[in-house]
Formats: structure tokens, sequence, C-alpha cells
């Protein structure tokens, strides 16, 4: 599509953030604010819908323009997903299994990844109309096996929960929700952390494949499956073994009283020790997989060094959102979800600033060293600001 229809370097990154960013960011509070009141299982299934469709539109694009609209309403369908998933997850586990639990949803996320990585062989074969058609229709075939397997819901949290509002008719509006939601100190540095590691996390997604194109041009097709079975598999693992390891550090948390770290966190930022080290840690291991030396090995040594980060970077999620969620009331976490998401949204305008620079012919540097530097910055920034959401107070 890139070539074919003439994308600018520019509009390339616009059409891979910001352009998906607009509505996903207007629609997320919105989304949220729903999720504590209506069925979700309707707020999952008509957006997932909307969606399909716009991808369908896709597939038969003729100017850059078509393509951004359709990106743009794809944006706002995707914001209505994790409040419904994530606020119903804390609702129904427990929170000593919370974490292991928002990190099996997230697998979602990696596996979706390993299929795109994959699209890049279909787009070779057989084009990328018949690509984005493709999976077009395999979305409404999703929605249409989860409208037949989801259970709606009977009852809503939203009228068990803080009974003493009910009582006094009180309506708490959405941007009271808000106010409330972000005046709690833990979260102000959780969502500052998740905006960087978002950052870090989106400008790999994006600018990684145009990476290796230019560094490793004759290893192109082993770079889609290895890419493929990187996010897959590795980066599925990784996030099932932090939601793992939150729950261990919980339970043992939980069952010391003379432990070293009962001295530094509770019982709920426990958790976070695994997005506080997965920062720090993924640090040098995306510099080595950018900067592989240069060898007859160097494709191999850096798919290496970029398995080995998304094994110790992509369990950052599970944690973190167990974390958020226990944080708040439990009548607002949908519109707490929203703002995460939200969070999230705001931080795909870091692809698209990277494009600008990189694009910039006054600015240019090699895009190893760019990657280099704004991804590592991106995770020590997380890394400090997880470490400060440890100690913060949760009101």
């Amino acid at each position: 599509m890139n070539v074919d229809l003439g994308f600018t370097e520019t509009q390339y990154g616009v059409l891979a953030s910001t352009s998906f960013t607009v509505l996903f960011a207007l629609s997320s509070l919105i989304a949220g604010n729903l999720a504590d009141k209506y069925d979700r299982k309707i707020l999952t299934l008509l957006p997932c819908t909307i969606w399909a469709l716009a991808t369908l539109s896709q597939s038969i694009a003729h100017s850059y323009e078509e393509v951004l609209v359709a990106r743009v309403i794809m944006g706002g369908a995707c914001a209505f997903a994790s409040p419904a998933a994530y606020s119903l997850i804390a609702d129904t586990i427990s929170e000593e299994r919370a974490a292991l639990a928002n990190s099996i949803y997230a697998s979602g996320v990696y596996l979706g990844g390993a299929l795109a990585s994959l699209s890049l062989l279909l787009d070779n074969m057989l084009g990328w109309r018949f690509t984005m058609a493709l999976i077009g229709w395999y979305g409404l075939l999703s929605v249409a096996l989860s409208a037949v397997t989801l259970p709606s819901e009977v009852v809503r949290n939203v009228s068990t929960i803080k009974s003493d509002e009910v009582k006094d008719n009180v309506k708490t509006t959405m941007t009271r929700n808000v106010v409330e939601i972000l005046s709690v100190p833990r979260v102000q540095y959780l969502l500052l952390a998740s905006f960087f590691r978002f950052s870090a996390g989106l400008i790999i997604a994006i600018w990684a494949p145009t990476f290796y194109k230019q560094s490793y041009p004759q290893s192109s097709s082993e770079y889609a499956v290895l890419n493929a079975l990187i996010k897959g598999g590795v980066g599925m693992t990784s996030g099932i073994l932090g939601g793992y390891l939150a729950g261990f550090l919980k339970r043992y948390q939980k069952d010391s009283d003379q432990s070293f770290v009962n001295m530094y966190f509770d019982n709920e930022t426990i958790l976070l020790l695994v997005p506080i080290i997965s920062s720090l840690l993924a640090i040098p291991t995306w510099y080595l997989a950018t900067h592989a030396p240069q060898s007859a090995s160097s494709f191999e040594i850096s798919m290496i060094w970029l398995s080995v980060e998304y094994l110790v970077a992509e369990c950052w999620f599970g944690p973190t959102i167990a974390v958020l969620q226990s944080s708040v009331e439990p009548s607002i976490r949908g519109t707490a979800q929203g703002i995460f998401v939200l969070v999230g949204a705001l931080a795909n305008v870091s692809p698209s600033l990277l494009g600008y620079i990189y694009g910039n012919h006054s600015l240019r540097a090699p895009l190893s060293d760019l990657l280099g530097l704004t991804v590592c910055g991106g995770y020590l920034m997380s890394f400090l600001f997880f470490l400060m959401a440890s100690v913060g107070k949760k009101k």
C-alpha cells in the first residue's frame, strides 16, 4: 500500500500512528464511562464490527485520504475494547490472579502482532488489497463467533457498588470520575510510566520493520517469519510470565512479614517490581538489537537480541493494569481503563515524531541511532516513573 499509493515518510508515520490516535483518543474516555454502566458484550461487539468494516474499506482505497479516513474510524472503534474487557476482569477475578488474567487477555496483542508480521508474506504473494480484505472478513467472522459464545451481562456493577451514592441519588459525571482518578498520586505515576513505555513499544512496532528492511534487505522474508515468531511466541510468553511473576510476588509479600522487599512495597505495589525490572533490562537488549556488530551473521545476532528484548520487555502490561484497577474504586474502573487507553493513544505521536525527524534531511541521522535513542530513552523514563509509582500513595 505504501508504495502503490505513494505515501511519503511523514504520511506513512501519520497513517501508522496519529491517524489511528485521533478518534481513538476522543473515544477512550467515553468508552470507559460507558463500560461502567452498560452491557460490556455489546460495547465490544459493535465497535469490532465497525473496525472490520473500516479494514475492508481500505482494500478498495485509491488515495491517501481514503486510507486516512478508514484509519480514523478504526481508531474510534478500537477504543472500546480495553475498558470493557479489563474492568470486567477486575470485577470477576480475584486480586491475586488479576495480573495473570490481564496478561492472558493482553497476549492477544502479541498473537495479532505475529499475524500482522505474517501478513507481509500475504502482501508479497497476493497483494495488499486482498490482504486487507482477508483481515476485514476475518474480523467479521470473529464478531459472529463472539456474539454466540460471549454471555450478556445481567446485572451491572454500577447498580451494586457505591450504594451510598445510589441512595443519595448522586449521579457521578464522567468529569468527576476523571478528576477523582487523576487525584491519586500512584495513578499519576503509573500513567506517566505507561506513556513512555507505550511510546517505546509503538516506535518498535512501527519502525523496526523499516530498520530491518534497510539494514538487511536480503533477509526480508526471514525477518517476516522470525518477527512473527518473536511477537507471537516470545511476546506472549513474556506477557503471561509477567502475570505469573506478579501473582507470585503478591503471595510472597503476603506470607512474609520480615522480607526486605516489604520495606519498600505493599501488597499492591509489589506487582510493580515486574515493570520496574522489565523497563531496566529492556534498555541494553534493544540497543544491542539495533547495533549488532557488522559481520556475516549480523542479522541472526540482531534477531537473537530482539527476542531477548521481547522476553524482558513485554511482561509489564498485566501487573500495571492490576495495580491501576486496584488503585481506584470499583465503580469507576472502566473510566480508569479509558484514561489508560487514552495515554496509549497519546503515545502514538512518538512514531510520527520519529518519522518527521528521520524524514527531515537537515536532521537526518542513522535510523539505528534514532531508534536506540528514542526507545532506550522511553524505557529509562518508564523505569523511573514505575519506581515512583511503587512508593506513591493510593489515596
